[in-house]
């Protein structure tokens, strides 16, 4: 994969494309006029970020909970020589968006998102007789404090994100959709075209003009039913060469305040209070990146100290199995 030498324009691009990718006829003309170039600059900045492997794709990040979907985080230990099968059938699962190995003796972890007709307790059962762990849990999030991945790659766009956090309790919230609403959130889930009016086909596909086709978008974000549209971004192609998977066990009375005051990280991607097993006892769990571990690590410890939290177990990814956005047909 090629490398690319950023400059100060590629880095405001790629925070753009983050928090504040328009829909509009031409976004990528608008977003120039941001930047003072034109267009077809804008264009041809993106595709060298998806060359270096810096833009995954573009595209909506939907609301399971408002589309009726449950999910949740699972964690499998497998023998050493088992993992490159498990990852091969994980990939193959289209409720499977992030799926990883970690250091620890549960080694496997993968996110699962369940459509509202399907039996939940029967996937799960499934996949463990697919895959024949060594031992299977389930966490499901009892609580958001954060749900916005966001790599900062240009100074002075942190404000647009701190707006962005998401919090509350984490129980299915289903939307009314309407039949076009449907046809636009089945139809928007693909990496935009790198085209002047990306827009045009997707409108045609949904039988809309073009105009209606774009309040119907923005009425779907502002209802949050789209959490966010934008680049997906590789964190270490980025420069976030850890990531550690932080996780407490919060007693209730400071869960909450621990929780926001993680939240208001800027190193801090997801955090939840989770469900607690037998086999795992830590509820607050905080996915905390930076470029090294030594780095998360130290952002851990001044959380710990700040807000009471005792010892943590920080699991950091040593492979990647699979990260995707699911496709939620609705």
């Amino acid at each position: 994969m090629p490398s690319l030498t950023l400059d100060g324009i590629d880095r405001k691009l790629a925070s753009l494309l983050q928090t504040a990718f328009p829909f509009t006829v031409e976004p990528f003309a608008d977003l120039g006029l941001q930047l003072g170039i034109r267009g077809e600059e804008v264009i041809s900045r993106i595709e060298g970020l998806k060359e270096a492997g810096i833009v995954r794709q573009i595209g909506p990040v939907l609301d399971a909970r408002s589309l009726g979907y449950r999910t949740t985080l699972v964690a499998m230990r497998l023998a050493e020589d088992r993992l490159d099968e498990a990852a091969r059938i994980i990939a193959e699962h289209p409720g499977v968006s992030h799926a990883y190995e970690r250091n620890h003796h549960f080694n496997f972890w993968f996110t699962l998102a369940i459509p509202p007709v399907t039996d939940f307790d029967a996937e799960l059962k499934q996949l463990a007789a697919d895959i024949n762990p060594e031992a299977i849990f389930s966490l499901p999030a009892v609580k958001m404090f954060k749900l916005r991945a966001y790599f900062a790659m240009d100074e002075g766009s942190q404000a647009a994100v701190d707006s962005g956090i998401q919090s509350g309790e984490f129980v299915p919230q289903p939307f009314g959709l309407s039949e076009s609403d449907r046809m636009i959130v089945n139809g928007l889930q693909q990496d935009l075209p790198l085209v002047p009016r990306p827009f045009d086909a997707l409108a045609e596909q949904a039988g809309m003009i073009l105009d209606d086709f774009l309040v119907h978008c923005r009425m779907l974000q502002q209802s949050g039913v789209i959490r966010r549209f934008g680049a997906a971004i590789n964190h270490k192609r980025a420069g976030f060469k850890a990531n550690a998977m932080t996780c407490w066990m919060a007693p209730p009375e400071i869960v909450d305040a621990a929780g926001e005051k993680l939240a208001a990280l800027r190193e801090v991607s997801h955090c939840y209070e989770r469900q607690t097993n037998p086999l795992w006892h830590h509820n607050l769990f905080a996915m905390i990146h930076h470029d090294s571990a030594e780095g998360c690590r130290q952002i851990a410890d001044r959380v710990a100290a700040e807000t009471g939290l005792g010892d943590c177990i920080m699991l950091f990814s040593t492979r990647e199995f699979k990260k995707v956005r699911v496709r939620y047909q609705v």
